[in-house]
């Protein structure tokens, strides 16, 4: 963290003194390991919108209805940038920086490999993924959730998906691996990006001369408003699908063991009866939100009291909007009972998370799969769960144990 980032910026003069409430969202002392619920906790005095001064002062959306209020208006709320601190040259992905109606036919296109029918189909081989990963650790009784499952899954799922070589599973995931562990190293990330992005523009040259079914073909093929795609297009697509894929559900996976591995009597009910584990995988979705998205003031804009202005910066925190006690009872308790309702956790609107349906999945066959072999597990005392924060939360780490049966 830069001193520019952490100093305290003036507080415009359009801001009254009662919505300002300083929170750093990249480093803020008072978050723990239970990353949302402290979340919750330390934000739970602070205006349901408010500005920080810090990291060059913007404004914080944490209700479910002002959150959906600013994703659901890009006229005046533009995701064109979303870095806090603003940058220079802000990072373009597509369609991830457009506003409607230009991102929709990019949405329009990848929806056929995301939607519930394509999804069932590839569920066979999630689950070959799933009993692989699951049935290397079971008979050990210890591993480190995230290292040996949840940082290996969604990279198998994404190589199935996209049409790559399966032989260079292993390389891959430890690509993957290194680029997400170089967060915090701007010349490591800049190079593994570029890695990745060789890795993408070979498969684009490799399909174009043998098309499949697979993703990838599918990008080459399709009709976006009566034309297909360049090669610079599908690879913004495919480096953002690399991105949400991956490290969104293995955080989403990982902070839903870290709950569970507190819970015997929850996991007891999983094992006694398996078809409760879709409930599980609902719950521990909206708890565990790990995507706090940034829009752009492009228009002045008034929600309630906060006055919005052009230039200036928003943060939601879509997991808080999930935990909204004016929405939920008792919305920071894990409910296995919970009655299904709407949540902010894949966001809303025109850029609701197209790989929602896919992120479901992989949690709930996962989790299958783990129960039938790990029935009863639990944190290894003593271990910490290493985290990390900003507009995406992160569990790096997740010591468990349990009894092998004779």
């Amino acid at each position: 963290m830069t001193a520019r980032q952490l100093a305290t910026a003036p507080v415009p003069p359009h801001i009254p003194a009662h919505l300002v409430f300083d929170f750093d969202i990249y480093a803020d002392p008072r978050i723990g390991e239970d990353v949302q619920g402290t979340y919750a906790a330390a934000l739970s005095d602070a205006p349901d919108i408010f500005w920080t001064r810090l990291n060059g002062g913007h404004w914080i959306v944490k209700s479910f209805d002002a959150i959906s209020k600013v994703v659901l208006d890009p006229d005046h709320f533009s995701v064109r940038e979303m870095q806090i601190p603003r940058v220079e040259n802000p990072p373009f992905f597509i369609p991830l920086s457009l506003d409607p109606p230009e991102n929709l036919p990019y949405r329009k296109a990848m929806m056929p490999m995301f939607g519930p029918t394509a999804i069932k189909a590839l569920e066979p081989r999630i689950r070959e993924w799933a009993v692989d990963l699951v049935d290397a650790v079971a008979a050990k009784g210890a591993c480190d959730f995230q290292a040996d499952l949840a940082k290996l899954f969604p990279v198998s799922v994404f190589m199935e998906l996209m049409g790559m070589d399966l032989s260079r599973l292993r390389d891959f995931r430890a690509l993957a691996e290194a680029f997400f562990s170089a967060q915090n190293d701007e010349a490591e990330m800049g190079r593994l990006s570029a890695a990745i992005l060789g890795e993408m523009k070979a498969l684009i040259e490799e399909k174009k001369a043998a098309p499949d079914d697979k993703l990838m073909s599918h990008f080459i093929q399709v009709d976006i408003d009566g034309r297909t795609m360049s090669d610079d297009e599908i690879l913004a697509m495919s480096f953002v699908l690399f991105l949400g894929g991956m490290d969104t559900v293995t955080n989403v996976t990982g902070f839903a063991f870290q709950q569970l591995a507190q819970m015997p009597e929850v996991q007891a009910r999983l094992a006694a009866d398996p078809a409760l584990i879709p409930a599980f995988a609902d719950e521990a979705v909206r708890l565990y939100g790990v995507v706090n998205t940034p829009r752009l003031v492009v228009q002045d804009q008034q929600i309630g009291e906060a006055q919005f202005r052009a230039g200036e910066m928003v943060l939601n925190i879509l997991c808080l909007g999930s935990r909204d006690p004016a929405k939920f009872d008792a919305p920071n308790a894990f409910d296995l009972d919970r009655k299904k309702t709407a949540h902010l956790t894949f966001s809303s609107g025109p850029h609701l998370c197209v790989g929602h349906v896919l992120g479901r999945a992989e949690l709930r066959i996962l989790t299958e799969e783990w129960v039938k072999r790990v029935p009863a597990f639990r944190a290894t005392p003593g271990e910490k769960h290493a985290f990390r924060i900003g507009t995406v939360m992160a569990l790096e780490t997740l010591p468990l144990e349990w009894t092998v049966a004779a």
